[in-house]
């Protein structure tokens, strides 16, 4: 498997004492945490998972390619996500695979704009300068434990500041039921429970690069292959949820 310290990203500690957090947003994380175990009680009855939602009309899974194929796009919010695997010794620890969540211009908001960083090149398509926002790591049994951030390079991404990234998580929605319903409403809902968590991610990521391009300043910082993993962090859909409940019955 691979070793976390390959990955050289920063591990990203977070107190899941969330006290401190406005209740407007406490109450959207509580919303979309009922969300999430929602959807989990109805898969669990018949013994089906995320990751099997996507890949069970597939014979075969294959490393890399992308689940569905073409991605799951949303035209009127313009999110868009996909799951995938790397080859065993290119995953963490106990992990099946991994989605990436996007959004794309078309779905941004005014004053939003590519990062004025070294080698970006406007795509011929303007709607193709998308941002990537989180990516979400799935265990064997199909369920999220590890959410981490990636350079440039890994997905084709436009770079955009991590303080816009944090704008445009409030503007992430797939809303409609192709491929899967409790799949598009569960990825949603994840975005929004653990925002506290990916807005610090983010700031790692941008510190990590920083740090990078410091120790390495003859590189292509964005298309350095031995920068992959920019910042992760361990997460659990369950102590969220408890954490955001406890954080709300404190403000009784």
């Amino acid at each position: 498997m691979r070793n976390d310290s390959f990955l050289h990203g920063y591990r990203t500690d977070f107190d899941l004492n969330l006290d401190g957090l406005d209740r407007d947003d406490l109450e959207s994380m509580a919303e979309a945490g009922r969300e999430v175990v929602e959807i989990y009680r109805a898969l669990a009855k018949t013994s089906d998972n995320l990751v099997g939602e996507l890949i069970k009309s597939h014979e075969t899974f294959y490393e890399w390619d992308h689940y569905p194929p073409g991605d799951v796009y949303d035209r009127e919010t313009h999110g868009q996500y996909y799951f995938h695997a790397h080859p065993v010794e290119e995953r963490f620890d106990d992990e099946h695979g991994h989605f990436h969540t996007f959004i794309r211009p078309r779905g941004m908001p005014p004053g939003v704009k590519p990062a004025p960083v070294a080698g970006y090149k406007a795509p011929e398509d303007p709607d193709d300068a998308l941002s990537h926002l989180i990516a979400i790591a799935m265990d064997n049994k199909g369920l999220p434990f590890r959410l981490f951030t990636v350079n440039r390079w890994v997905t084709g991404e436009v770079w955009y500041t991590a303080q816009d990234v944090k704008t445009l998580l409030d503007y992430f929605k797939i809303d409609h039921t192709q491929p899967s319903w409790p799949v598009n409403r569960w990825i949603t809902a994840m975005i929004c429970l653990f925002k506290p968590q990916i807005t610090t991610l983010l700031d790692a990521r941008d510190a990590a690069t920083s740090d990078w391009a410091e120790k390495h300043p003859d590189r292509d910082i964005y298309e350095d292959r031995d920068l992959e993993v920019t910042s992760y962090m361990d997460v659990s859909a369950e102590d969220q949820v408890r954490a955001v409940a406890a954080a709300l019955l404190a403000r009784n």
